[in-house]
C-alpha cells in the first residue's frame, strides 16, 4: 500500500497543493452563486465542488498521480463516485454545523472540505490512480 515513504509523502503534498487550488475555485464559485445570484446554499455548495472536482481530476491525474492510463473515462469516472460520496459527506457536514452547531455557512464549508480531503486522498490513492 505505502511501499515508498517519500513517494506517498510527495504525492500528499501535490495533492494538498492541487486540493488547495480547488478549495479556492470552490470557495469562489459557491460565493458567487450564492451572494450574486442568490442561488440555494446546497445548490451553491454543488456547484462550487462540481467545478472544483474537474479542476482536481485533471490536475492529479496529471501532476500528482503522472497517470497515463488510457481508460480516462474509467479513470474520470471512479474520481467522479469517490467525490460523488464526498459531496453527500461535505454537505450532511455542513448542514449539521450549520443547523446543529449554529455555525457560520463558510466556517462549516471549511471544516467540511478538510475531513473530506482526507477521504477523497485515500479513495483516490487506493482505488483510482492505482493500477
Amino acid at each position: 500500500m505505502f511501499t515508498n515513504p517519500t513517494a506517498w509523502f510527495f504525492k500528499f503534498l501535490k495533492f494538498v497543493l492541487v486540493g488547495f487550488s480547488g478549495l479556492l475555485l470552490d470557495f469562489g464559485i459557491t460565493y458567487l452563486t450564492r451572494e450574486k445570484l442568490r442561488w440555494n446554499k446546497y445548490l451553491a455548495n454543488s456547484s462550487g465542488f462540481a467545478i472544483a472536482c474537474t479542476n482536481n481530476y485533471l490536475l492529479n491525474r496529471l501532476w500528482t498521480f503522472r497517470s497515463v492510463d488510457p481508460g480516462i473515462a474509467v479513470q474520470f469516472s471512479k474520481f467522479l463516485l469517490i467525490a460523488l460520496v464526498g459531496l453527500i459527506l461535505n454537505n450532511l457536514l455542513v448542514y449539521l454545523l450549520t443547523v446543529k452547531f449554529k455555525l457560520n455557512f463558510y466556517v462549516a464549508k471549511f471544516c467540511a472540505m478538510v475531513l473530506v480531503f482526507f477521504w477523497n486522498f485515500f479513495f483516490n490513492y487506493l482505488f483510482t490512480f492505482t493500477r
